[in-house]
């Protein structure tokens, strides 16, 4: 593993979504577990978040529509939290939610919704 994707992975990972939701997560890693964490860490927030070439709330953005095209809410309540620190409105939420809505169906919106009221209400947004 490249230990300097690594590192950027981690500092970009812990802005995103909370260096205590981060630790907490590394922290639970077990020697099964460890080796995806780290290699998720150095891949996806290391090389995936680590370019400048798209800024962090559009990478947020577009990973609110991916993740919520393939339904996997409990990622996309922990990525709803972290697009709204990388400056996500509400109103651009909702933007995003209506391409989940119209490219993978009013169901898979729906859920969208429920889970971002959740976090709103939880910022009292």
């Amino acid at each position: 593993m490249d230990e300097n994707l690594f590192e950027k992975g981690l500092a970009r990972r812990k802005a995103t979504l909370g260096a205590d939701y981060v630790e907490k997560n590394l922290a639970a890693a077990d020697d099964f577990t460890r080796p995806f964490q780290e290699a998720m860490t150095a891949w996806c927030w290391g090389f995936g978040w680590g370019d400048e070439a798209i800024d962090a709330k559009t990478r947020s953005l577009m990973n609110l529509s991916m993740i919520g095209a393939l339904g996997k809410m409990h990622e996309w309540e922990t990525h709803c939290r972290g697009a709204l620190d990388n400056g996500v409105s509400k109103a651009e939420l909702r933007a995003a939610i209506h391409v989940v809505g119209i490219y993978c169906g009013v169901p898979q919106a729906l859920e969208c919704f429920r889970v971002a009221r959740k976090v709103l209400d939880e910022r009292g947004l």
